[in-house]
């Protein structure tokens, strides 16, 4: 299996676990929680600071010290926007199933910013239209550059079936702004009806001698986490089977400025 490829386990309580450590990289941290009602998730922020996004599922959250009641409303990710809580670092957070609750926990350095807790409602998030033909997604902006945050950045897709997405191929792996922005990323996805599949290529440009330092092609099922610590990073999503993805990322500085793969770049005109 690929060293990228995250296989999320089966049952209750965290089913997925990433961490700097663990990633071998330094920013990006990914725990999914798969809750039953009345079962709670709960963490300390320390020097991270911390997104809750509700993929599916609706629960009671306490973030900084403050009640912000019962929170959630889609019951599947292709189904409307999310809910989100932003909880900043030195805070604890806990979430307490409603319903059958599934609930991202994204998370990156925080800088000592001191923001406050807040709610992401579905109302603040802008959504967006990219591509065309077979190469059309819609996409929503969860935690974008222009909203109040450290180091995280958080966004989620989904892809119709037969089109593909992070395409034409782009990558943000050298910290040489303006240009291109360093960021580690993941890929968290879900697969509508869940017994699909869908591919995922992550690979860098290739040397004189036609040699890549890295080039994995996976199949994805339903709730894999995918690493992109390098490269490119497209996916293709199967006739029959509409993708989501949830992406989580991080660098060393909070800003999404990629570099097309040249060879792909007529595909832009």
């Amino acid at each position: 299996m690929s060293k990228l490829l995250v296989k999320a386990n089966k049952g209750h309580g965290r089913i997925a676990h990433v961490t700097p450590q663990n990633a071998g990289w330094t920013y990006v941290g990914f725990d999914l929680h798969r809750l039953r009602p009345g079962d709670t998730a709960s963490g300390q922020t320390a020097d991270r600071e911390v997104c809750l996004v509700f993929v599916t599922g609706k629960g009671k959250v306490k973030a900084g010290g403050k009640d912000l009641g019962l929170l959630g409303e889609r019951m599947s990710p292709f189904k409307g926007k999310p809910w989100s809580v932003y909880v900043p670092q030195g805070s604890e957070w806990s979430v307490s199933a409603d319903t059958d609750l599934e609930l991202a926990v994204c998370s990156a350095p925080g800088l000592g910013g001191g923001l406050p807790v807040r709610i992401i409602a579905p109302k603040d998030l802008g959504q967006e239209t990219r591509g065309k033909g077979t190469n059309t997604r819609y996409v929503t902006n969860v935690l974008p550059e222009g909203e109040p945050a450290d180091s995280l950045l958080v966004v989620e897709v989904i892809t119709p079936g037969g089109h593909t997405s992070s395409y034409p191929p782009h990558k943000h792996d050298q910290d040489n702004l303006p240009a291109e922005s360093y960021l580690e990323e993941t890929y968290y996805h879900r697969l509508n009806p869940p017994q699909g599949f869908a591919f995922q290529r992550v690979y860098t440009d290739a040397d004189q001698n036609g040699s890549r330092s890295l080039d994995e092609a996976m199949a994805i099922e339903d709730g894999d986490v995918v690493l992109v610590p390098k490269g490119y990073h497209p996916c293709a999503a199967c006739h029959g089977y509409d993708l989501y993805y949830l992406n989580v990322m991080a660098g060393p500085k909070r800003t999404w400025k990629f570099h097309n793969a040249p060879e792909h770049e007529w595909l832009m005109a």
